[in-house]
């Protein structure tokens, strides 16, 4: 079996990074997280309480799709940590690595404005949260992947998610 390609998606708050690095190390297989990908200008956006368009994160999506690219034809498979909020974003994710599979985190809103209350040194404000809630766009039945509520610490969804991903690959 061939190791995977995964996002591990969300909204800001969810947990992607702490989840996405410990589900790798499962994996035994490389972890990124796209927010290391966006632009100066993006961060700078983000960092005065402005969402971004969808123009603006365009070339973010391409640097994101590159990497599960490139980790799809090293065959070393690969974690991201990716917002992915839309299924458009996600599509251009599994056009560059179509056997790609999603790891959807899901928290309520309160628990997100308290996760995001308490993070230091990151660029993303709670205000953006909202917008972020109005943007997304749930895993649909078509799309290769699992949802997964934060309501358990983040060794249990890591394991988790590596049992789902493993029964998706072999059933």
């Amino acid at each position: 079996m061939r190791p995977a390609c995964v996002v591990v998606m969300g909204v800001s708050g969810t947990g992607k990074s702490t989840v996405g690095r410990l589900l790798a190390d499962r994996l035994g297989i490389p972890f990124a997280d796209a927010d290391d990908l966006h632009s100066p200008a993006d961060i700078a956006k983000m960092s005065a309480g402005i969402a971004l368009t969808d123009e603006d994160r365009a070339p973010w999506l391409a640097a994101v799709g590159r990497w599960l690219h490139d980790r799809m034809v090293e065959t070393t498979g690969g974690v991201i940590a990716c917002s992915a909020l839309k299924r458009s974003y996600r599509e251009i994710l599994r056009a560059a690595a179509p056997e790609v599979c999603f790891v959807h985190l899901t928290a309520e809103r309160e628990e997100l404005i308290e996760r995001m209350t308490g993070r230091r040194g990151h660029y993303m404000p709670v205000s953006l949260v909202d917008s972020q809630l109005r943007i997304l766009e749930p895993l649909d039945a078509a799309e290769r992947g699992v949802v997964l509520h934060t309501d358990r610490p983040p060794e249990f969804l890591a394991e988790k998610a590596a049992a789902l991903l493993h029964r998706q690959n072999t059933g």
